[in-house]
């Protein structure tokens, strides 16, 4: 198992940089941590992924914005796939009923500065579509992500 003790730390200092306790942040499992960033909710992941070649470290940040609206969802999916095209470095995503704004990269070579760029462009843009959008298509049920 590759080492994340480092990438948890960096993590952990992006976090205390942002003004917020990354104790409170924590996850139920090592390398997990949510947040929030104006009304997004915002979700760190550090993990290892075990390959033919060995293990490989990967650090994520994602954020629900709401879930899939049942009327009008050609609509919503072709709104999603433009927004990805104007978004830097981040997209919309769908998993289980939900979109997400989500960025990942392997965790070899990232820095403080680049996980705190990924953390707050996320955030950024999660708490700017995640009104839009449900003023737009409406909130469907106000159940929880997965």
């Amino acid at each position: 198992m590759a080492a994340l003790d480092n990438y948890y730390q960096m993590v952990e200092n992006v976090i205390k940089n942002l003004g917020v306790d990354p104790v409170t942040c924590r996850g139920e499992q090592p390398g997990q941590w949510n947040l929030k960033r104006g009304s997004a909710s915002v979700w760190v992941d550090v993990w290892n992924i075990q390959t033919d070649n060995g293990d490989r470290g990967y650090f994520q940040v994602m954020s629900p914005v709401m879930e899939i609206p049942v009327d009008n969802l050609g609509a919503y999916c072709k709104e999603l796939l433009e927004i990805n095209h104007t978004l830097y470095g981040v997209a919309f995503t769908i998993n289980k009923n939900w979109a997400y704004v989500k960025m990942i990269r392997e965790v070899e070579g990232l820095d403080e500065m680049e996980l705190s760029a990924m953390l707050n462009r996320v955030g950024f843009y999660a708490d700017d579509y995640d009104d839009k959008l449900k003023a737009k298509y409406g909130s469907v049920t106000g159940g929880r992500p997965v």
